[in-house]
């Protein structure tokens, strides 16, 4: 059987494969244009590709032989499942694994933003620090705080874990409840609405749906404390990012965190770029070598799974395999 790869993973998930079929990654280091993408599957009995790679009806018809499309990422808003699961292709992805490596990176960008992190390493080595001012530089403490966490699901959970230590008071909005978190952390529920209004960090953990793009922009940033900071490692599409920008050049909110973009793949908008209230990051989310590793095992095993005609443990469309 053939195996198409979008982009080099780690071998510990391409070794797996390689193993078993024909496996062709492509040389390419940069997301394949569309045409590039049905060229590599037209043979192919399985495609594994990464959340950048827009697989929608006409590249999925292209796979005559397609049995499943192993996503590289939890998030499959870049897949058209409707279509995958009518042409009878199974559909996986990679959850779990990129847990906490997500949640460290969420808290990585509230600290940076919120004690001027990234400012502060510009100053120094652009030669301009030339002693300690009572007034240089003066950000928020995290500790004692509230935070806001929309999307409490497996992320959010372990973001409001590491509030512990910081003595954070932990609200949530979410579609259902999450008793773990109310019990172990004090979390408390409470309408969107009120999270906008009443935390000083607000973290985004939800999907991107037609529900969720673009539910935080102006109307919801006016709700923020204006020393109030938004960390967004969810989806880009999930927030305006013109009202951002605004938002932050008027100093309506006092900082963002942005690890995800409304253009990926093509990058930040540039807009961003002069503003010092923002700390900038390239989709780090995952980016640690247990998470990285793991989620390449995980798309291979799913792969795999499908291929030997069984269920792999993270189907997006199970109905194809029932």
């Amino acid at each position: 059987m053939r195996v198409f790869v979008t982009r080099k993973i780690p071998e510990v998930g391409l070794n797996l494969m390689k193993d078993r079929y024909d496996v062709t990654v492509s040389d390419k280091s940069r997301p394949l244009v569309k045409e590039e993408i049905m060229d590599g599957i037209r043979e192919a009995d399985a495609l594994l590709c990464l959340l950048h790679d827009n697989i929608d009806r006409e590249i999925l018809s292209a796979g005559k032989n397609l049995k499943v499309v192993s996503n590289y990422a939890v998030g499959y808003d870049n897949i058209d499942v409707e279509a995958a699961t009518n042409m009878g292709i199974a559909v996986t992805n990679t959850p779990g694994v990129l847990t906490v490596a997500t949640a460290e990176i969420a808290w990585a960008l509230m600290m940076c933003v919120a004690r001027k992190v990234a400012c502060g390493d510009k100053f120094v080595r652009r030669d301009r620090f030339s002693g300690w001012d009572p007034g240089l530089m003066v950000g928020h403490e995290l500790t004692g705080s509230t935070l806001g966490i929309v999307g409490m699901g497996a992320i959010g959970t372990a973001v409001a874990r590491l509030s512990t230590g910081f003595r954070m008071k932990v609200i949530y909005h979410s579609r259902h409840e999450n008793p773990i978190a109310e019990e172990e952390f004090g979390a408390v529920k409470v309408d969107l609405e009120e999270l906008l209004r009443e935390s000083d960090f607000i973290s985004l953990h939800v999907p991107l749906t037609g529900e969720t793009r673009g539910m935080i922009g102006w109307k919801e940033l006016e709700m923020m404390k204006t020393s109030a900071y938004l960390v967004n490692t969810a989806r880009g599409g999930v927030v305006d990012e013109e009202a951002l920008i605004e938002a932050l050049r008027s100093n309506r909110i006092a900082g963002a965190g942005i690890d995800v973009y409304e253009d990926e793949p093509y990058g930040a908008n540039p807009d961003y770029y002069d503003l010092d209230n923002v700390v900038l990051t390239p989709h780090l989310g995952s980016a640690s070598y247990r998470a990285r590793g793991g989620m390449a095992l995980m798309a291979a095993e799913n792969l795999i799974a499908v291929l030997q005609g069984n269920m792999p443990e993270n189907i997006v469309n199970p109905e194809v395999l029932e």
